[in-house]
């Protein structure tokens, strides 16, 4: 049920803020969700607002993060590529709920690059996945060298099936163990502040390995092959991803392809499986009616589509995420058609918390976004690899635009052709205006050439400071999670009692 205005929220409870939840998966294609078996996902997306046109602003895991922190469009705050730093001065989330009177926490993946490993956590209960230093910087000056250190080649693919433990699995189990004992620890903890946690996953983000249990839950034959196979004349940017991930060096079979994306759909499941322990934690603890949920992914998976794998375009597949907002009391379950994107989840959190909404976002709350609203428009940037400059977008009503100054522009039209297969920029007169008129938007809303500068200026900063790093003693940036042991379980200088019944819940 909606508001006339086509809003589904209610007014906020003047009294003591929700907890807040963060939950994000890493890749995680938002139709895929349709695909999978996830029945604790599926109860929470009952009771939440869901919105089926939310897209990453940058399909690449930093950046996209990033905007999720920051509500700030990646051009802005610098983060162009998985190696690029978040400057400590840049307010997040986390800083406006922490000085709003949050407790603030993270567990598991947020990509953080440099020294500052925190912004504005007051916690965080596990080390990240992936390296904090500049090691991942692409070098746009080489546009036909291949990254030897960059992990998406094809073997995630050809080597893609069941096994019982790997490497992202080993951290994935650690994420959804902390996180379940973290929200124990809160609901027994002496802090009467209300709490904002982010719980991140780094699945179902290749390698495509997945336990036996998870993979059981699918027929291998049924699993849907690639429904757009690979174009005879890729556009530009997909002939470099080729390139970038080996795709046209590497000969993979239809039974490699389904495994691989059989292992996908699997490793949806796993996630699902963590969040339930989460949901039922909460259900379990009486803290879900005064927890309010936000669940969404960095960016999405190409699984084989046009012959391409990973994300690092704006094609659907790998730019569309899954976006759900449950809050009880705030808003009414319900679907919300209006293109969204990562850089709203930041106003929205900050709305849950029934805090002022900082200036200069990029975003808005999730809360306030009407259904059929035609005129919004999301804005994506892809500034890393496979890229010789700046990748911009404009998705708005039922068009999307992409523009980079080397290449053919492509306009589609993604409700009538939901595949993008009908390039309308290409061919079509009757669409000159629109892409016109679209190239001019480009323009006005960045600077191109300061822009393509800034990103090539940064890149050979970045490696200049690598390759000194590297020489001598070698000074890690990774998080180190710590633990007080004197202060765990029973020790001789604390009371026994209170220790037994301050730990029950």
């Amino acid at each position: 049920m909606t508001d006339p205005n086509g809003r589904h929220h209610l007014e906020q409870d003047a009294g003591r803020p929700p907890n807040i939840l963060l939950l994000m998966a890493d890749q995680l294609a938002g139709p895929w969700l349709d695909l999978a078996v996830t029945p604790h996902l599926d109860r929470l997306a009952a009771r939440a607002l869901r919105y089926t046109n939310a897209y990453s602003n940058s399909p690449l895991c930093s950046p996209a993060r990033q905007s999720v922190m920051t509500g700030l469009r990646t051009s802005r705050i610098g983060v162009y590529d998985n190696a690029a730093e978040l400057a400590s001065s840049i307010p997040t989330f986390a800083h406006h709920l922490r000085a709003g009177g949050f407790q603030t926490s993270l567990v598991g993946k947020m990509h953080f690059v440099g020294a500052d490993q925190l912004h504005g956590f007051e916690e965080r209960l596990t080390t990240d996945i992936y390296p904090a230093d500049f090691g991942w910087t692409p070098n746009w000056s080489d546009p036909s060298g291949r990254f030897d250190w960059w992990f998406h080649n094809m073997d995630s693919v050809t080597n893609a099936g069941v096994a019982l433990a790997s490497n992202q699995l080993d951290y994935d189990d650690e994420v959804g163990y902390r996180a379940v004992r973290a929200i124990r620890d809160l609901a027994r903890s002496r802090d009467d502040r209300p709490w904002m946690m982010t719980v991140s996953f780094t699945h179902p983000h290749d390698p495509y390995v997945a336990r036996r249990e998870f993979w059981d839950r699918y027929d291998h034959a049924s699993i849907p092959m690639p429904t757009v196979g690979r174009p005879t004349d890729p556009d530009s940017h997909s002939r470099r991803l080729e390139h970038v991930i080996a795709a046209d060096t590497t000969p993979v079979t239809d039974e490699q392809v389904r495994t691989a994306r059989h292992a996908y759909l699997a490793n949806v499941s796993y996630v699902d499986e963590h969040i339930g322990a989460i949901l039922t934690t909460l259900d379990d603890l009486g803290m879900a009616d005064d927890t309010a949920i936000v669940f969404t992914a960095d960016h999405g998976d190409m699984l084989g589509e046009r012959g391409l794998w990973y994300k690092m375009n704006f094609f659907e597949p790998s730019a569309k995420v899954p976006m759900l907002v449950a809050a009880p009391g705030r808003v009414r379950p319900g679907v919300i058609t209006t293109p969204v994107s990562l850089l709203d989840v930041a106003p929205t959190l900050i709305d849950l918390a029934g805090l002022d909404r900082p200036d200069g976002l990029d975003g808005d709350s999730l809360l306030a976004v009407a259904d059929g609203d035609a005129d919004r428009t999301v804005h994506g940037e892809y500034l890393g690899e496979g890229a010789i400059a700046p990748i911009l977008m404009i998705r708005r009503g039922s068009h999307k635009f992409v523009w980079s100054a080397p290449d053919p522009p492509q306009l589609y039209d993604v409700a009538a052709d939901p595949h993008e297969l009908d390039n309308l920029a290409a061919h079509h007169p009757a669409a000159a205006e629109l892409t016109a008129r679209l190239t001019a938007e480009i323009h006005a809303t960045w600077d191109v050439a300061a822009l393509d500068e800034a990103v090539r200026s940064n890149q050979r900063a970045r490696a200049q400071v690598d390759r000194a790093l590297r020489q001598g003693r070698y000074a890690s940036w990774d998080f180190q999670p710590t633990v007080d042991a004197s202060n765990q379980f029973m020790r001789n200088h604390l009371d026994l009692n209170d220790v037994e019944s301050s730990r029950r819940a």
